[in-house]
């Protein structure tokens, strides 16, 4: 498995885009109310980052190997979907829960990806404790990062604050290295092991975006053969942020103007907004 170690260049580089990718979910969070479309939405971040930012939607045509080509710019994941929902005329209605996934390409040729799980008017109290702790499970997986860490950290404290909650964690997805290269090495799995897997080290660049199921972690695809949804219906949630191994700790990457902060359990890493 080879993976990079980061230039400061590199580094540099992927603050920007990192920025930028959050800088489209500061755009849209106003947009998010019910009587809107998922497509909407959509159309909304495109031209947003075309327009405004001068960068490239990520998502938009994207066809790893066996898939057909990704027909939207963003990721819109409503209720029990889990990730990779396609843009549609579905309206949102209030007390739905939606994530929604964005990554950016620079002009530079560089990578930056952050998801946002937002809930639609005023949800249930199920939807708003997912949400929560789905929050909360990202948050103690950045908090276990420092040289020295080892894969498996992350994922063990993922799922042991989910499960503690009652939930069940996705395991067919995961996070990914990025930088010039949207998925990379290392998977970041959300389950695991404490001490087992890869040792971090500094200047590698990944996300954590765990999935957090309110029912059974199994999953169903949908026949367009991008969209998955919990195979019993129930409830998913979804938070994703980039970060940065530093000689220290961490470097939280995908932070703009209204990136919800830390909870309060988050004392160690450097964040950006510190």
């Amino acid at each position: 498995m080879a993976v990079t170690i980061h230039t400061a260049e590199d580094i540099a580089h992927m603050r920007v885009a990192c920025r930028l990718a959050s800088e489209v979910l500061d755009y849209i969070t106003p947009f998010v109310k019910p009587g809107v479309t998922t497509g909407k939405l959509n159309e909304l971040c495109h031209a947003y980052m075309r327009d405004v930012q001068g960068t490239v939607p990520a998502p938009l045509n994207y066809a790893p190997p066996g898939y057909p080509p990704f027909p939207a710019s963003i990721c819109t994941s409503v209720n029990d979907v889990i990730c990779h929902g396609i843009p549609t005329d579905k309206v949102l209605k209030n007390g739905d829960i939606v994530n929604l996934d964005i990554t950016v390409i620079t002009k530079e040729g560089y990578y930056g990806d952050t998801s946002r799980t937002f809930i639609v008017g005023e949800g249930s109290i199920l939807a708003k404790r997912l949400t929560q702790v789905t929050f909360e499970c990202m948050w103690k997986g950045v908090a276990a990062v420092r040289p020295g860490a080892r894969l498996g950290d992350i994922g063990h404290v993922i799922q042991q604050h989910a499960e503690a909650a009652g939930y069940s964690v996705v395991r067919e997805y995961c996070g990914h290295g990025i930088g010039k290269v949207f998925h990379a090495d290392p998977q970041i799995l959300h389950y695991g092991r404490p001490g087992t897997g890869m040792e971090l080290k500094a200047g590698m660049i990944f996300t954590i975006e765990p999935m957090i199921n309110a029912g059974k972690r199994d999953i169903r695809t949908m026949p367009d053969q991008w969209t998955v949804k919990t195979r019993d219906r129930s409830l998913s949630a979804q938070w994703e942020h980039t970060l940065l191994v530093t000689e220290t700790g961490y470097e939280v990457l995908t932070v703009s103007a209204l990136t919800p902060p830390p909870p309060d359990f988050v004392h160690e890493g450097t964040p950006a907004t510190a």
